[in-house]
């Protein structure tokens, strides 16, 4: 980054003029990887590091008041064709662009490039083939493409004719940098309901109106999110996204050392509907020690796709298996099967979260097992109707979520088997048609007729198949263990000046490629994990299945 220092002096000359308050923390610049972060600076009694007023927040309502981009983006809404996201980056887009943008010294502290996927060089994005953020990224960098063609270029560039930059032309990048900027770095906020929808209009005119530097009058709107796709009330809160200046240098990590809260009336921070950065350490923090929050617990897949990082080793890793819906139309019959399936509301795709084999038949550890345990096994034991179907014996080790079992039944069933449920359904309705079959109902059936061993052989089919695709162009978990092994990350040029010696024994991979086959790697290793635990479930089950007569 170009004058880290420099940028970073404005901007704090910046938040001073918008009120922020850096109460026990500074900002300052990590590394070319991380970018900026924050740091603890002194001690303060009651934990609140960082204050920023939320009328400094970049959400939709401040975009649809804006006297430069407002009106026009009102008309798009009332076209009823875009969405609060969509109005943030296009806010990001053009302001980014702007040379007079009052947001400038914020929009400058932000990174110019990022690690997520979208951002991938073809060669970057091959490291990908085989999983699900390969076809994902595809797709939505088509998806993105289509939007900045159709509604983004020819708005944008408006606009910037309208402020007098008409030398500027706007590029497919600077809307990708906007989409990633709003997807790695938006909070979800919960606004005071008071402050999003204000009860009495005039309350509003009469307050004095914000001048910005071309003596242009900035006001409160009223119900402006009234038709925000993704804005939610609950009670007395709002919930919006946006982008909080100065909160989000905040960085990840598992073991975060604070969190932010909302302040409503101002009696916790003495700053009325403000954000605020909180300590959740148990005793005062080091000096100089960054200061993280925790983005949740998320799967490397998640945390590569939207925040351009992974997590080595991640306890939080899923794996994401789906019977494809066309397929449903080429199994033997189809329509009766779908039929089945739309009654019970079934899942054609489930996530399997690395802790579920914590209770498996090959645990990777014993925590927490016995609860989950219990609940399954009662969750079983309903569906049997007339009681000649046994309790599997390993019903209390299977690890696979039963709506996507429920799914599997239902694609797996014979001809015989779905005569034979059709039958029992028919007479649970009853001559008339007296009783409304429920999704309960169906399973039931399904369960007592066919048991679990023609689920559990398409389960072991999918899982197969996932496993050729992952390691059909890159080879097996082992052989991206070794490339990990010898790995040299380059995050910038300086990086790459080694010595003969080391690269003899290193090989040197951008960041982007070592995080691709981290994720990749642990896409392998769990599904050789699941593969493991459903061959075994089929095993069982082909033993101990009986006839039902």
């Amino acid at each position: 980054m170009a004058n880290p220092e420099a940028k970073l002096e404005t901007f704090l000359h910046w938040l001073q003029a918008n009120r922020v308050e850096l109460r026990g923390c500074k900002i300052k610049y990590c590394d070319s990887r991380k970018g900026f972060g924050i740091f603890s600076d002194k001690d303060v009694s009651d934990g609140i590091l960082l204050v920023v007023p939320l009328e400094l927040a970049i959400t939709p309502m401040r975009v649809l008041q804006d006297p430069f981009l407002g009106p026009e983006c009102r008309a798009l809404f009332e076209e009823g064709d875009v969405d609060d996201r969509f109005l943030l980056m296009l806010f990001l887009t053009v302001e980014r662009l702007r040379k007079g943008s009052l947001w400038k010294p914020y929009l400058d502290m932000l990174p110019t490039t990022f690690g997520n996927t979208l951002w991938f060089s073809e060669e970057e994005l091959r490291e990908l083939r085989g999983t699900n953020l390969y076809r994902a990224t595809e797709l939505q960098k088509k998806s993105l493409l289509n939007l900045y063609e159709t509604k983004v270029k020819d708005l944008a560039n408006k606009l910037l004719n309208l402020d007098g930059d008409s030398e500027i032309e706007v590029c497919f990048e600077d809307f990708l940098w906007a989409n990633s900027v709003f997807w790695s770095r938006a909070l979800n906020i919960p606004m005071p309901r008071s402050y999003v929808f204000p009860e009495m209009q005039d309350v509003l005119q009469s307050c004095t109106p914000e001048v910005d530097e071309k003596g242009r009058k900035v006001t409160k709107s009223d119900d402006l999110t009234k038709e925000m796709t993704h804005s939610t009330v609950h009670g007395d809160t709002v919930w919006v996204e946006g982008l909080v200046p100065g909160i989000d240098f905040c960085n990840h990590d598992l073991k975060s050392i604070a969190t932010w809260e909302v302040d409503g009336i101002g009696l916790t921070t003495g700053v009325p509907v403000s954000m605020y950065l909180l300590s959740a350490a148990q005793s005062p923090l080091q000096i100089d020690r960054e200061i993280s929050i925790s983005y949740g617990n998320k799967g490397n897949e998640e945390l590569l796709y939207l925040y351009g990082f992974v997590i080595d080793g991640n306890t939080d890793d899923y794996l994401m298996v789906h019977y494809p819906a066309e397929a449903i139309n080429t199994i033997p019959f189809s329509e009766s099967k779908g039929q089945l399936l739309e009654v019970q509301k079934t899942e054609m795709r489930c996530l399997l979260p690395k802790t579920l084999l914590d209770n498996g038949f090959f645990p990777l550890s014993t925590k927490n097992s016995g609860e989950k345990e219990n609940n399954q096994s009662n969750q079983v034991c309903n569906y049997s109707w007339s009681g000649q179907r046994k309790i599997p014996s390993y019903v209390n080790k299977l690890v696979f979520p039963e709506k996507f079992m429920a799914t599997l039944r239902t694609i797996a069933m014979q001809e015989d088997e779905l005569f034979k449920v059709s039958s029992m359904l028919e007479e649970l309705i009853g001559p008339e048609g007296e009783r409304q079959l429920s999704d309960t109902d169906v399973q039931s059936a399904i369960w007592e007729v066919c048991g679990d061993s023609g689920a559990l052989q398409v389960l072991v089919d999918l899982l197969h198949v996932k496993l050729m695709d992952l390691e059909e162009d890159s080879g097996t978990v082992e052989s991206d263990f070794e490339l990990l092994k010898k790995a040299l990350i380059i995050d910038s040029q300086e990086d790459s000046r080694q010595t003969g010696n080391d690269l003899e024994e290193t090989k040197m991979m951008s960041r982007n490629k070592w995080s691709a086959i981290v994720y990749r790697r642990g896409q392998k290793q769990l599904t050789r994990l699941f593969l493991n635990e459903a061959e075994h479930a089929l095993q069982l089950s082909m033993n101990e299945e009986t006839s039902v007569p």
